[in-house]
């Protein structure tokens, strides 16, 4: 693993090794499990989603519920990371989000893999997840409605 890190630094990658790659997993997806959705609805840059207080606090609360799932699963990851997510994320001016670029471009939507998930994980520890539940029950049905999303069919 540490050859293959060298070489993808020595060819111009960040190629970090990581202690606990589920840490890293688990915080990448805080933004993800709202940010991509949130972008697919409303068409919102990613600078826009973090800026407008409205979406802001929607996208806490998806933090908030997904951190909870994490937990109950072991991953711990301290509160402060999800305002340096927050802050990271306001400071990426005009960029659209990888799953908003999917819409418009008609490739299928990643929403299982970033959405659905944290909503199985959360049955399975009998973690609730409202707001998660609601925001990926209406980016389901805009992906449906642009043909570009076929659901697992699996629920809680």
């Amino acid at each position: 693993m540490l050859r293959l890190a060298k070489a993808l630094t020595e060819a111009g990658f960040d190629a970090p090794v990581r202690d606990n790659i589920r840490w890293n997993i688990w915080l990448k997806l805080w933004g993800n499990v709202c940010f991509n959705p949130i972008s697919v609805l409303t068409g919102a840059t990613l600078d826009r989603i973090v800026g407008e207080p409205a979406l802001r606090a929607l996208c806490k609360t998806m933090m908030f519920e997904t951190r909870a799932v994490n937990e109950a699963l072991g991953v711990q990851i301290p509160l402060d990371m999800m305002e340096r997510r927050l802050a990271a994320a306001g400071s990426v001016v005009g960029h659209k989000m990888s799953m908003l670029q999917d819409l418009e471009r008609g490739r299928s939507l990643e929403i299982d893999a970033l959405v659905t998930a944290v909503q199985e994980l959360g049955c399975l520890t009998g973690v609730p997840t409202p707001v998660v539940d609601a925001v990926l029950a209406l980016v389901q049905e805009r992906g449906r409605a642009a043909g570009l999303y076929a659901p697992l069919g699996i629920s809680c």
